[in-house]
């Protein structure tokens, strides 16, 4: 183990909860190209069962502690250089545990250009600043007059002079930097106020026009929302330090103060205090303002970006309908209804476009045509997805299907939030380019009715429309996180080898695009693949990437029976093992729990395979395969409440929940325009986060406690009196975002139900138009 490897892993193995060997086995593996699906399945033993949530923290702190380490040599050469550098600051700058406080340290040797300070030193001040600050017994303005030149012409140029010095020595005290950002962070407030004249423009930010709560308390998703109004130039934000303390000296200046032993008694303490106070407004003030919007900032898009990734997770890995013949209705008045049908392994079999409603009104011909689709091709499934017109052709289908025999398909609504995305990307074009732009919708309704997960990795994740601002938040962390997710979805599952898209491939351990395409390539040319090890036929496909990325891959009815597992071939020794014990033929004894539940796993450990690969392997031949999702279930919408204006106060409701954050859940009822239930109605107790009790594709029961038809708002609740539950505080949760609370396309819409607002304060000062302009979105 390196020293570098041992240092970091020390470090990061108390904030994932494991021991400095764990982590390191880890951070060695990830090194030699290992993916954190294959780290966490195949190499127990190695990790001491760190699972993939404990594997993504520690592969994110890695980046974070290596890049630290990165700027920490470029900033210890750089003060090197200088001849500046001292054993005592090296040894300072050694122990500093983030960047923040590195930057603070370096603050005073950073090259920066000429200023004031520069001018003052030039001239001569240097020692009169010296003088008053160590001299206090002194008066200035005396001291002042032996420092007279012909540059410094008077007492009041020598001592503005002599102020610039030691402003800028104590805006570069990196201790005293430390102590007031701490402070600020416990004590400060954020204000936001409209920009005048903007009232009418900025109506969705009507609950930040005057609003102020304490900066450490601002959840994410309020911050975003009062991020966005700014830098739509609808807010002015800023950060109040000390606004509710009375004293005429704020606790800022008396911590400036206090750093440098100015006290009330000696006569130099009176102006040393105006230099502290003109340094925190001048300089500190607004350095540490920016500091906290920065932070603030990075907060709410690091909450953002989980409450994003939980919900497309649970969005990935639910329930498929399974291998099934379906139809895929996606719905438009004027232009028609698409039509496509998909055979079980999600072909395409055939498409068209029906127009049940005006201008052409065929009704009748409408029904024939897709009942007639339905007998010749053995529909067993109609996906209806969820954008405009989807309750009317959803009433058109039921009437259909009360005159068809038995048996009949079942009618399911499919969220089609990002169809038109995949419809006119090039992975469509690829694969249907001799089909309509729009039709190609329908085909991924249906698929995704079958697949979630084959469907949705088609699509760019933050196109899938189940995030928080995820267009506000930082784009390359936003994916490196959904990509995670996905990788870890794909993985999880298992993909079929022989039917999977490259598309899917491409998410498998240690794949990426390049192979996914070289293997479907292969199989397209020499047929479906008989067994894993014929993967090592691939062009480029090496044993490196065959051992990262066969235990994920499945062949269904191979020539190797455990090829359909999750044994990983380098196990297959073991499983043998296994299944000469109970005396059994391999085909015969997987998916025989009781025969499988009697093996002693201990008796089959040895030096490469430990416990815990032994106890996987049993648990894969007892249930070989094995897809964990949940099984498939709908919502049944209320047939005669399919437009918002049919909701009523006390309705009793089924829906299925769209999207989750911590403040509620949206939950769509079959009305064109998801509902929120916020996290004080999710359930009878006190709820701190709405994934706590529900998560994406979760079918439940509410009621209605609020209709707002002007502003397309609906309030539900989960609980079982829908009365109010307490809660820590309550502030405005409304605000614009980009998913859950949808229009009829399941597009963003402009706002959402939210928190009663609390009433305004009065103003209590304001940085003024920089501090708006420093956080313009980069």
């Amino acid at each position: 183990m390196t020293a570098d490897i041992s240092s970091l892993a020390a470090r990061i193995a108390t904030e994932i909860g494991a021991r400095p060997q764990q982590a390191a086995a880890a951070i060695s593996l990830l090194d030699e190209g290992a993916t954190v699906p294959f780290i966490a399945r195949y190499r127990k033993e190695a990790t001491g069962g760190l699972d993939d949530t404990q594997l993504r923290l520690l592969g994110e702190r890695l980046i974070y502690l290596r890049e630290l380490e990165s700027r920490r040599g470029t900033i210890l050469e750089s003060i090197r250089q200088q001849g500046k550098l001292t054993d005592e600051l090296e040894a300072t700058i050694a122990v500093v545990a983030t960047k923040a406080e590195l930057e603070d340290i370096y603050l005073p040797y950073k090259p920066k250009r000429r200023n004031r300070a520069d001018i003052a030193r030039e001239r001569g001040l240097g020692p009169l600043a010296e003088a008053i600050l160590n001299e206090r017994a002194a008066v200035p303005a005396e001291l002042a007059t032996g420092y007279l030149t012909d540059e410094v012409v008077d007492v009041k140029s020598a001592l503005e002079g002599a102020r610039d010095i030691l402003s800028e020595q104590f805006a570069q005290n990196a201790e005293l930097i430390g102590r007031l950002r701490s402070h600020l962070r416990e004590r400060a407030n954020l204000r936001a106020r409209v920009v005048e004249g903007k009232e009418e423009a900025g109506a969705k930010f009507s609950d930040y026009f005057d609003h102020v709560e304490r900066w450490a308390n601002v959840p994410s998703h309020r911050a975003l929302a009062m991020l966005r109004g700014r830098n739509e130039d609808i807010l002015a934000l800023e950060i109040e330090a000390d606004a509710e303390d009375p004293a005429p000296v704020k606790p800022t200046v008396r911590m400036i103060a206090q750093a440098y032993g100015i006290g009330d008694r000696l006569p130099g303490d009176a102006w040393l205090k105006e230099v502290a106070g003109w340094t925190w407004r001048v300089k500190l003030s607004l350095h540490l303002s920016i500091d906290l919007m920065t932070e603030l900032r990075m907060k709410a898009e690091t909450e953002a970006i989980n409450v994003f990734a939980r919900n497309l997770k649970d969005l990935l890995l639910a329930a498929p309908a399974g291998s099934r013949a379906t139809m895929g209705l996606d719905p438009g008045i004027r232009t028609g209804v698409k039509v496509a049908i998909v055979d079980g392994t999600g072909k395409l079999v055939t498409t068209t476009t029906v127009y049940p409603f005006p201008p052409k009104n065929d009704v009748r011909g409408t029904q024939g045509e897709l009942a007639r689709l339905i007998r010749a091709h053995g529909v067993e499934l109609v996906a209806i997805g969820n954008g405009t017109g989807s309750r009317e052709t959803e009433r058109l289908v039921a009437e259909m299907l009360g005159d068809m025999p038995a048996p009949k398909p079942i009618k399911v609504i499919v969220s089609e939030a990002g169809a038109s995305v995949y419809s006119a990307s090039e992975a469509a074009a690829l694969e249907f380019p001799n089909i309509d732009v729009s039709l190609r919708g329908a085909v991924s309704i249906a698929r995704r009715l079958q697949d979630p997960l084959a469907e949705l990795v088609k699509i760019e994740p933050k196109s899938i429309g189940v995030g928080q601002y995820q267009h506000d938040v930082d784009q390359y962390h936003l994916a490196r996180a959904l990509d995670a997710v996905v990788e870890d979805a794909v993985n999880a599952v298992g993909v079929d080898l022989n039917t999977a898209s490259a598309s899917l491939l491409a998410r498998v351990s240690g794949l990426g695009a390049s192979l996914a395409e070289a293997v479907v390539a292969h199989r397209d040319a020499h047929g479906a693949f008989a067994n894993r090890r014929q993967l090592l036929d691939v062009a480029r496909l090496g044993p490196r990437t065959f051992e990262q990325c066969a235990g994920f891959l499945r062949i269904r009815d191979g020539s190797e029976p455990l090829d359909a597992s999750a044994v990983h071939p380098e196990a297959y020794g073991v499983a043998r093992k296994i299944v000469a014990a109970c005396g059994r033929d391999l085909r015969t004894l997987m998916g025989d729990s009781a025969a499988l539940g009697s093996v002693d796993a201990r008796a089959f450990v040895d030096e490469r395979f430990g416990l815990p690969t032994v106890r996987d392997i049993i648990a894969e031949l007892e249930k070989p395969g094995r897809d964990p999702r949940p099984a498939f279930k709908t919502a049944t919408f209320a047939e005669d409440v399919d437009d918002i204006k049919h909701l009523q106060p006390g309705m009793q409701l089924e829906g299925t929940v769209t999207n989750v954050a911590a403040f509620g859940a949206f939950v769509d009822i079959g009305v064109h325009q998801d509902g929120l239930v916020h996290v004080s109605q999710l359930a009878d107790r006190f709820v701190k986060d709405a994934h706590e009790v529900v998560k994406v594709g979760d079918v439940v029961k509410v009621r209605v406690l609020e209709v707002d038809l002007k502003r397309k708002r609906i309030s539900l609740s989960m609980r079982r009196d829908a009365g109010s539950a307490p809660r820590e505080r309550t502030q405005p949760d409304a605000g614009p975002r980009d998913a859950g609370q949808r229009d009829a396309k399941g597009k963003a819409g402009p706002s959402r139900a939210g928190a009663p607002k609390p009433a305004p304060r009065e103003p209590q000062g304001a940085l003024g138009a920089a501090l708006m302009d420093a956080f313009k979105r980069r």
